[in-house]
């Protein structure tokens, strides 16, 4: 079974800021998480719409 979302960055250890990839869609979200609060957001492009990155086949395809 494929994972839908991939961390594919991460930086900090308390004031935490991650990317994930959702593998289905393509769109990138980041993650901030600073001691026990957090937000996640899609990332987007410069005209406002979700960042989006082909997904690349798997090998469960």
């Amino acid at each position: 079974m494929m994972k839908r979302f991939e961390k594919i960055y991460t930086q900090g250890t308390v004031d935490v800021v991650e990317i994930w990839l959702d593998k289905e869609t393509g769109v990138s979200y980041l993650f901030h998480k600073c001691a026990n609060a957090g937000g996640l957001t899609p990332l987007l492009d410069r005209d406002g719409k979700p960042a989006v990155t082909q997904p690349s086949p798997s090998a469960d395809d």
